[in-house]
């Protein structure tokens, strides 16, 4: 397929990027390389959610470490559908006018994790502006049904900001699901250009509510880097955070999706993701992951099992 097919398809997908400039996509270094997906579990894992009719991150937003993790049984559901209600500029996911929920889908995504056999589980979901709660009610009934189908599974949350959406944080933390997880992903000055329709103090609050409303509660939160922010900006991210009490940081390599989203400024070393991670430790994370191809669910249930022990041992 030319390149030029490809930017027709991408802005028939994204009808609302198709103004942005173009940005050439350039050659990743060899450290970001990953291998396509073959093997024969992440056919199967591919199937179980077509069966179920299901939506992952991990296809919806190019993850490059869907070979890896399907082949293991890993994979991150996205409800309340394909489409956001936000234009990121970061983000691979459709946007436009979602369709209306599907009553029946906290019931396929616990039977999906059923059969996945999953000992912990990542539910995300694309932003739903459009919602009085921003969908708070409908995570809710999906940690339930999980509850119900896989009662030995633990849950994590990856939610929207739920900007202007009183009570929502509430009704979330209140299903008490084992990790609550909201992203910051960059730094408060590249908000208006790479998180437009996000702000930056309202996800700091949120993550701070939580804490406060169920202290027993993980959070978690995760950045990008490689955007033009600096190092300086990103130790300011961390004080932020760890202010809110946040347990959990992750730090994962921007990677341009398509010509229309914002273009790399750096592909940040091993050595520099290293340092970050020394940061955060002192700065007292209980855990942190910060490598190039760190993502939010990247590894969550082992990381889960280490943030369990890591709070123990604090304790």
């Amino acid at each position: 397929m030319s390149a030029t097919r490809l930017v027709i398809d991408h802005r028939m997908r994204h009808p609302e990027k198709a103004h942005r400039p173009d940005n050439p996509i350039q050659r990743k270094p060899a450290w970001i390389r990953v291998k396509a997906p073959s093997h024969p579990v992440y056919h199967e894992t591919r199937a179980l959610m077509r069966e179920n009719r299901l939506h992952t991150v991990c296809e919806e937003a190019a993850c490059p470490n869907i070979g890896e993790c399907w082949s293991q049984r890993h994979a991150t559901m996205m409800i309340m559908g394909d489409t956001c209600t936000r234009a990121c500029s970061f983000c691979n996911v459709r946007t436009g006018q979602p369709n209306a929920l599907d009553a029946g889908e906290p019931a396929r995504v616990a039977d999906a994790v059923k059969k996945l056999g999953l000992k912990h589980v990542v539910i995300t979901s694309v932003d739903r502006d459009d919602l009085a709660d921003g969908g708070a009610a409908h995570f809710a009934a999906v940690i339930r049904a999980i509850r119900a189908a896989a009662p030995d599974t633990t849950i994590e949350v990856l939610t929207p900001d739920f900007l202007r959406k009183p009570g929502a944080m509430e009704i979330v933390a209140d299903a008490r699901p084992d990790v609550f997880n909201h992203n910051l992903e960059t730094v408060p000055r590249l908000y208006p250009t790479i998180r437009p329709g996000a702000r930056y103090y309202q996800s700091l609050r949120l993550l701070d509510s939580v804490k406060q409303r169920d202290p027993t509660l993980f959070t978690k939160s995760g950045l990008m880097v490689g955007l033009g922010e600096s190092r300086l900006e990103i130790m300011q991210v961390m004080d932020d955070l760890r202010i809110a009490d946040v347990d959990f940081l992750t730090i994962g390599q921007y990677l341009q999706p398509t010509v229309k989203h914002a273009a790399v400024a750096e592909f940040v070393t091993p050595e520099a993701f290293a340092e970050y991670a020394a940061l955060a430790r002192a700065k007292g994370f209980l855990l942190v992951s910060a490598t190039p191809l760190t993502r939010s669910s990247y590894h969550a249930d082992s990381d889960f099992a280490a943030l369990r022990a890591a709070r123990a041992a604090a304790t």
